[in-house]
Parts: structure tokens; C-alpha cells; sequence
């Protein structure tokens, strides 16, 4: 009589699961011969953000080096509200820095009102668009550099 009871140990036959939605797990997703430059297959949701949020910026430089106020893009992951707030929590705001401006984009608002990836593409966009111009007085539709 096996120790077990009966019940069959060693791995499983087919795919594994995914049982919680965080992606491949374990050898497949390290870094190896089939992922030359060693990059991971999963990359964080920060991590993503924080690429789209630079890809976008990346498509707008030929702005920052022609205007004359400088403002700085970061990131943050929500804003701090007071307990009392009752209005839509912000997507972005922007402060004065020294010598210039700061444009904090909120990772987590702005990912929660998104439902897919283009979604979030393009509400980032708009977002930076809208701030940017805010800060540079300039229509968000003169700074976009996408063909329409």
C-alpha cells in the first residue's frame, strides 16, 4: 500500500494554473536562453506605468527643449485626500517646483478608470496632454505629435 493513499504525487500533466492572475511563475519566467536580454516575463504594473509614462514624455521632447518653462513629469502612486473629500479623486495636479513646474501623474486613479490597455494609453495621453498645456498655454491638440 503506497504511502499517499492512493493519490498520485510528481508534477501535474498539461498547463499549470494560474490561479490568481500574477502571470507565469517560476523557471519559464526567468531570465534564459529564450529571453536573450534576460528580461523577466512579468514586469510589474508600477513598472509599465512608469514605461508608458516615459514612452509618452520620450514623444514629446522636441517641446521641453523648445519651451521655456521647465516642467518635471513624475509619478506617484495616489494622492493624499484629506477624509472629508467627496469629489472624484484627481488624475493628475500640478505645483510649482523651483524653477518651474511639477506634473505628478496618480498611477492608481488613473489605472482604475481604465479597462484595457489602450484605454490606459490613451487616458495617460490626454492626461499629460492636458497638464502640459495647462503649464506651457498651448492647445493640448497643437502638442499632441500622434497623427490623428
Amino acid at each position: 500500500m503506497d504511502h499517499f493513499g492512493g493519490a498520485v504525487s510528481g508534477p501535474r500533466p498539461g498547463r499549470m494554473r494560474d490561479r490568481r492572475g500574477r502571470g507565469p511563475r517560476g523557471p519559464m519566467a526567468l531570465p534564459g536562453p529564450l529571453s536573450p536580454r534576460s528580461v523577466p516575463a512579468h514586469r510589474p504594473a508600477r513598472a509599465s506605468f512608469d514605461l508608458l509614462v516615459g514612452d509618452v514624455i520620450a514623444a514629446l521632447e522636441p517641446h521641453f527643449a523648445v519651451e521655456t518653462d521647465h516642467v518635471q513629469v513624475v509619478v506617484e502612486e495616489a494622492p493624499l485626500l484629506p477624509p472629508e473629500w467627496t469629489d472624484d479623486v484627481p488624475l493628475s495636479i500640478v505645483t510649482p517646483d523651483a524653477g518651474g513646474s511639477r506634473v505628478v501623474l496618480f498611477r492608481i486613479p488613473i489605472a482604475q478608470r481604465c479597462g484595457s490597455n489602450e484605454d490606459l494609453e490613451d487616458l495617460v495621453w490626454a492626461t499629460v496632454l492636458d497638464r502640459l498645456s495647462e503649464v506651457w498655454h498651448i492647445s493640448p491638440d497643437d502638442l499632441d505629435p500622434r497623427p490623428r
